[in-house]
């Protein structure tokens, strides 16, 4: 179904039960699949390939060129995955290299407003609240929680599970299962998050403990991180958590509480 006010281009590939709305625009090399509703003023642009039952809200801007002053306009590419909510005015921006695809996940959840930017890779069932801006480059894995107005620079990586509470911002990267507030500060575990996810008691307590080791000790990161691979060699959210600290090129957000002698290698 497709509104006589939309303008779709003769080359896009629209399944048959695609559901186009009023004044929406979409370009040449859209591909569009099963179950799809497309709202009102919606513009899908670029070589951009959509799942299936995705849903796009007013306003929508999906596939635009990046915002980087090197793109000097290459065919590059916006994939989206399947179940995917989009509400009023997301934007969402293609990559700014043939190399690199900006990949969505499945099952995600992007607030009025919230921008994603060129060569961001997100996973699976994320809530990107309103007014959310991810920079470019940006790695979201699966389950994460960005709460309204968080902003996350550029080449940060944010770990499973992990929640930004309202109004932070991220410059470094958020191991997974932690909360952030204010300025790559960590005040704890998603411990909501991991009851939700299924982490059993002695899952989380073992969380807990690595997550002291790793922020709250005297030792040089490199130590509590070697320490922690040690002692929870058996548990495996544990290994994530601290392989995601071993693995960061740009640093890691630090505990509220700190008093790390690490800090002088930071």
């Amino acid at each position: 179904m497709i509104h006589p006010t939309a303008l779709v281009h003769p080359t896009a590939q629209l399944a048959e039960s695609c559901s186009v709305g009023p004044y929406v625009i979409i370009d040449a090399h859209v591909t569009l699949g099963p179950g799809c509703l497309v709202g009102p003023h919606v513009h899908l642009t670029g070589h951009t390939t959509i799942g299936a039952r995705n849903r796009f809200h007013t306003g929508c801007v999906i596939g635009d060129a990046p915002q980087d002053l090197k793109y000097s306009g290459q065919p590059t590419r916006l994939v989206v995955g399947d179940d995917n909510l989009f509400r009023e005015h997301v934007t969402l921006h293609r990559s700014n290299r043939l190399d690199e695809d900006t990949v969505i996940g499945n099952g995600n959840l992007f607030m009025a407003g919230s921008h994603v930017g060129h060569n961001c890779q997100l996973g699976h069932q994320n809530v990107i609240a309103n007014g959310a801006l991810l920079a470019g480059h940006v790695v979201v894995a699966d389950r994460v929680f960005i709460s309204g107005n968080c902003l996350v620079h550029q080449f940060c990586r944010i770990g499973r599970l992990a929640m930004m509470q309202g109004g932070s911002g991220a410059s470094k990267d958020l191991p997974p299962f932690c909360i952030s507030r204010d300025l790559n500060r960590l005040c704890g575990l998603n411990i909501v998050g991991l009851r939700r996810a299924g982490f059993s008691n002695p899952d989380r307590l073992a969380l807990k403990q690595a997550y002291n080791r790793l922020f709250h000790s005297h030792d040089r990161l490199a130590v509590a991180v070697a320490a922690v691979q040690a002692e929870f060699a058996s548990n495996a959210a544990v290994q994530e958590l601290a392989a995601f600290v071993a693995t960061s090129r740009r640093g890691v957000c630090t505990s509220v509480g700190r008093r790390r002698a690490h800090l002088a290698e930071e």
